[in-house]
């Protein structure tokens, strides 16, 4: 547990010093895939939740914690990143959307009693988080019963990772291509799709208001599948999103190549 900790005090370290960078990256409409991609596929997901108890697993800085409350539901968003949780909170106060933060570890959601929530939605998180089937467990616990956790991750079986140095996977482009278009992408390269362990990610996009690294987790579908199964969570539904035609309109070139292979992919639970 201690080897735990410590890592999970280096990621939350990350996140505290790009907390303003990658704010300004989501409120300002840069996080394409978010918008034109998952958040589509993760609301069909989710439909109406209207007067539903949810529960923003890793919110962030309440992107979408203020979009479910915009569609009438009462949200309560949590992240362990205090400087994180605290732009949240700052939006709150503007907006009054009756939005609760509160800076918890999701390993750890002691403030919470049992079956207390209709609905956890976790967006983009699970995979940074180091004991995922810990955090699984607890969603579980907070979760009614016929609760619905529902997340949307990297698609485990198609993400370019680095092993021992070596970039695993990715992109091949036809010979002496200059451009990285979806027109000269011959196949996507698949390999050690078993090896898991952390890797470090490079945020890096011209984009970005300022570069910043963080940690993530590769893991098998298998892995995930048999965290749920072991909570009591069976798998109801899932969905490998495509980007949406005003993405497609508005950035073909960097949505191109998601018409090909899925980048990310949804998954509802139910708990029984």
């Amino acid at each position: 547990m201690g080897r735990q900790s410590g890592k999970r005090n280096q990621i939350r370290d990350q996140w505290d010093e790009s907390a303003e960078s990658w704010t300004d990256f989501v409120r300002s409409g840069k996080d394409y895939s978010r918008d034109q991609m998952n958040n589509p596929a993760v609301f069909e997901v989710l439909g109406d939740i209207r007067g539903k108890r949810i529960l923003d697993l890793g919110c962030g800085e309440g992107y979408n914690s203020r979009i479910m409350a915009k569609k009438g539901a009462k949200v309560i968003g949590i992240d362990f990143s205090r400087r994180i949780i605290d732009l949240a909170i700052q939006m709150e106060e503007i907006d009054n959307l009756g939005i609760e933060y509160h800076m918890l570890d999701a390993c750890d959601m002691h403030i919470f009693k049992d079956e207390s929530f209709d609905i956890v939605a976790c967006f983009m998180a699970l995979q940074d988080i180091d004991d995922y089937e810990l955090a699984v467990k607890e969603t579980s616990r907070v979760l009614k019963g016929q609760g619905r956790f529902v997340f949307v991750i990297p698609h485990p079986c198609f993400e370019t990772k680095e092993i021992d140095g070596e970039i695993i996977g990715g992109w091949e482009f036809k010979e002496g291509s200059k451009e990285k278009s979806s027109e000269n992408a011959l196949f996507l390269k698949v390999d050690r799709y078993f090896d898991k362990g952390e890797r470090l990610i490079p945020w890096k996009m011209e984009r970005l208001e300022h570069h910043f690294e963080t940690t993530s987790f590769h893991r098998t579908l298998t892995d995930y599948a048999d965290a749920l199964h072991a909570a009591g969570l069976a798998i109801s539904r899932l969905k490998e999103p495509k980007p949406s035609e005003r993405g497609l309109e508005k950035y073909p070139v960097y949505f191109g190549k998601s018409l090909r292979i899925p980048d990310f992919i949804v998954i509802e639970t139910l708990k029984s």
